[in-house]
C-alpha cells in the first residue's frame, strides 16, 4: 500500500505548521520552498486541510496560514482517512465494478481488509504531537530549506 502525494503533502504541511511557535504564521510559499513542492499543489491541499478544520488561513496584510488545532488533536489516521481518495486497495473493496470472479469464494479480500484497519489503528494511535517530539530537530531542518 501506498499512500498518494497528496496524503503524504497534508502530513508534511501538518509538521511544518506543528514547528511553528504558538501564534507564528507561515505562508504557502515558505511551505513549498522547505519541501520543494508545488506552491499551486500546495494551495489544493492547505484549502482543504482549512476546510477540514486542521489549519485556520488568515487573509490580508498580516495574514497566513497556522494550526486550527493543538497537534495533540489531530490523529493521523483521521488525516489519512480524510485525504485519502481510495482506501480500496484491490478492486473488490469497491461498492461498484467489481468485476473479479474470484469474489464470491475470496478469503484475500477478507485478509487486506484485515491488513487495511491495522494499518489505520496504529496511525490512529498517533498524534501530530507525537511526530513533533523532536520539534527543535524538525524546525532546524526546516529553517535551513526556508532560508534558501
Amino acid at each position: 500500500m501506498q499512500l498518494t502525494n497528496y496524503t503524504e503533502y497534508a502530513l508534511r504541511v501538518l509538521l511544518f505548521l506543528g514547528t511553528l511557535d504558538e501564534g507564528e504564521k507561515t505562508n504557502i510559499k515558505e511551505i513549498s520552498t522547505a519541501f520543494s513542492l508545488s506552491e499551486h499543489h500546495l494551495s489544493k491541499i492547505v484549502h482543504e486541510l482549512g476546510k477540514l478544520g486542521y489549519i485556520e488561513t488568515i487573509r490580508g496584510r498580516n495574514g497566513g496560514i497556522r494550526l486550527a488545532k493543538r497537534p495533540e488533536e489531530i490523529v493521523i489516521g483521521a488525516v489519512v482517512r480524510e485525504t485519502e481518495d481510495n482506501l480500496s486497495l484491490v478492486e473488490c473493496f469497491a461498492a461498484h465494478g467489481n468485476e473479479c470472479v474470484l469474489t464470491p469464494s475470496c478469503r484475500l479480500r477478507f485478509a487486506l481488509r484485515e491488513a487495511l484497519e491495522a494499518f489505520l489503528r496504529v496511525l490512529d494511535a498517533y498524534t501530530l504531537a507525537d511526530l513533533l517530539e523532536n520539534r527543535t530537530s524538525l524546525r532546524a531542518l526546516l529553517g535551513k530549506r526556508r532560508d534558501r
